[in-house]
């Protein structure tokens, strides 16, 4: 933009601005999401700047949000979930599948935990989410007996909670993850199996049938609640029942 602009930052308008995004999106047949992208990353810089105050005012102000249709995106079935669950050959990809499924957390928050963060009494654990925010999620009965059978099979001293397979059994990472969920995927014929799926597909299940919207937002971590709003995909027979309900 810079480069396009040829103007020193302070100098940078809102028209200049919205030239640069209108050619964009000619020059490059853009979408109208990649193009609000570069909005909001614009957006974000001359804040910062406005903040330094090496300019006065933030001209993306004016620039008014490009709206987009909504794309309903995919979750995984219960028969995805328990092909997935049949499949799995290491009761670590299972007790992984598992805790995906039963506490919808992130996989940067996946890898960080440790083993002394699970508390297998009250099936809770804490996790670090985005901002080094500290929260408490669950997990089911089933997701319990799977992780003890687990760490029960471990011979390793390493405090990771997942591991991988061989010596010297380091801590997994956040590819290793996407990885294995990937191959697994293939192997039951399920397409796009990755660990933001499972994080989808626990938030629609939990408003689908009938948790408030704020308790989901809570398990999820998300500071505003129209983040949680964006992950869930309202099932329309349950949207037909509450109406019937509800209105008559």
């Amino acid at each position: 933009m810079l480069m396009k602009i040829k103007k020193q930052v302070y100098n940078i308008n809102t028209d200049d601005l919205r030239k640069y995004l209108f050619d964009h999106k000619n020059e490059n047949n853009s979408s109208k999401t990649t193009i609000d992208n570069i909005r909001r990353i614009f957006s974000s810089f001359f804040s910062w700047l406005e903040d330094e105050d090496y300019i006065i005012k933030n001209p993306v102000r004016r620039i008014h949000r490009v709206k987009t249709g909504r794309v309903v995106k995919e979750v995984l079935t219960d028969e995805n979930l328990e092909v997935l669950r049949d499949n799995c050959n290491e009761i670590r990809d299972l007790a992984m599948v598992e805790l995906l499924t039963s506490t919808g957390i992130r996989v940067g928050e996946l890898v960080r935990l440790n083993i002394q963060d699970i508390d297998f009494y009250e099936r809770e654990c804490i996790v670090f989410g985005k901002g080094e925010s500290e929260r408490v999620v669950y997990f089911d009965a089933r997701t319990k007996i799977h992780l003890m059978e687990y760490l029960q099979s471990r011979t390793d001293d390493n405090p990771a909670l997942f591991v991988s397979l061989n010596s010297p059994y380091d801590r997994l990472g956040i590819s290793g993850i996407e990885t294995r969920l990937r191959e697994l995927g293939n192997k039951c014929n399920i397409d796009r199996v990755h660990p933001h799926k499972f994080r989808r597909t626990m938030a629609t299940n939990a408003i689908d049938k009938g948790m408030p919207i704020e308790q989901v937002q809570k398990l999820l971590g998300h500071v505003q609640i129209d983040t949680t709003m964006q992950y869930a995909m309202v099932n329309q027979s349950n949207v037909k029942i509450a109406h019937r309900k509800f209105i008559g």
